[in-house]
């Protein structure tokens, strides 16, 4: 019982520290923080005071929308309490004269009264209790100016949570890439293979994929380069652009001899210390708006001599089926033990096939059968 609380313990301890030295997540997330804030510069976030909005979290943004309607309903209370009172407004009862003043503002007695008079002309309630004499045109300009602030309102906290609302980001929560990656054979090359599926019917038009590996490299000056990005690229069977979308893809990166991967093997891959980030990038069919989804893979989770199983299927009605219980699944495949001793086995069988119709020795020379050679000799005795 302790060795299997020790093991879990042990387990995510692992995976937080994984988890911190990932620059990107597995869901997409980028792993970065500053830690100065000399070049932190907050007067340029309230310049583009819009896009922070979007980008704060929707805790912010209900609070926001709250305490910018209450604000504003209070602020513009106080102004009406100050008016009624300037005029006079609030002694009106007290006076016991025959003879009373002009009001600027009916039924106004207190800053709660104002309070209720100011949400009522914000939000056009209007239940008739309190009213705009005329008599003022204090009250006259305070009433267009407190209608255009509220609409301002209104159209700056609707535009807010229908962009929040829309947000590319939110349809990239479905597609999903595999667990994964595996490094096996395909099509008489040795390749590095992702899958990644759409999990709506909508397509993302005009998608295409890329990766880059991050890993630390030391330059021939002796300069440390952290994170520094080498391109991989990815491709499917019709290419890497434009892809046709409706269906779980496998992504094929080729190991050749100009792949970050082609110095590795089987037992050194463990060993490695990079990130291969994959991006997915695509048009909504929808909405029309681009999004990019992401992910990463670190050594250990890349499965050297695996390949995917399948998961598209045909009914015997016609249709075709997708299971995706299989997507992340894998099974063990024959695949050579290092990508330098493939390139070298592929090298020999070209050289050999190349032998096959010319000469081994001299290469203008051409081989000919033993037997067809001795029936030349005897025909010419």
């Amino acid at each position: 019982m302790f060795q299997f609380i020790r093991k879990q313990i042990h387990d995510h301890l692992v995976e937080r520290k994984i988890r911190k030295t990932r620059l990107v997540t597995k869901d997409g997330h980028c792993n970065i923080k500053f830690g100065t804030n000399e070049h932190h510069n907050h007067f340029a976030f309230l310049l583009d005071f819009w896009t922070t909005f979007v980008e704060i979290r929707w805790c912010f943004v209900i609070v926001l929308f709250a305490a910018a309607f209450t604000g504003s309903w209070f602020v513009f209370g106080l102004f009406w309490y100050l008016l009624a009172k300037s005029n006079g407004d609030l002694e009106v009862l007290q006076n016991s004269s025959g003879s009373q003043q002009m009001k600027c503002i009916e039924n106004i007695h207190s800053l709660t009264t104002a309070f209720l008079y100011s949400l009522e002309t914000q939000t056009t309630i209007g239940y008739g209790g309190r009213a705009l004499t005329g008599h003022c045109p204090g009250t006259v300009a305070l009433l267009i100016i407190q209608s255009l602030m509220g609409a301002i309102i209104n159209c700056f906290m609707c535009g807010l949570i229908l962009a929040k609302i829309s947000l590319p980001k939110r349809r990239a929560k479905t597609v999903t890439f595999s667990e994964t990656a595996v490094i096996c054979l395909w099509k008489g090359k040795l390749c590095l293979q992702i899958r990644v599926a759409n999990l709506r019917k909508t397509l993302l038009i005009g998608s295409h994929i890329y990766g880059k590996l991050l890993q630390t490299t030391i330059t021939p000056e002796g300069e440390t380069i952290i994170l520094d990005q080498v391109n991989i690229d990815f491709l499917v069977d019709a290419g890497k652009d434009n892809l046709f979308f409706v269906c779980p893809l496998t992504l094929y990166h080729v190991i050749d001899k100009s792949s970050p991967f082609s110095e590795m093997a089987t037992d050194t891959l463990q060993q490695q210390d990079f990130e291969l980030v994959v991006f997915l990038e695509g048009t909504a069919e929808s909405t029309s708006l681009s999004c990019q989804v992401r992910t990463s893979y670190l050594p250990r989770e890349i499965k050297w001599g695996y390949s995917f199983l399948p998961v598209i299927s045909r009914t015997k009605d016609g249709k075709y089926r997708v299971d995706l219980s299989n997507f992340s699944k894998t099974e063990a495949a024959a695949t050579p033990h290092c990508a330098g001793c493939f390139h070298k086995e592929h090298h020999k069988e070209l050289i050999l096939q190349r032998h096959g119709r010319e000469g081994i020795d001299n290469m203008g020379f051409d081989v000919i059968d033993l037997q067809e050679s001795v029936d030349v000799t005897e025909t010419g005795d």
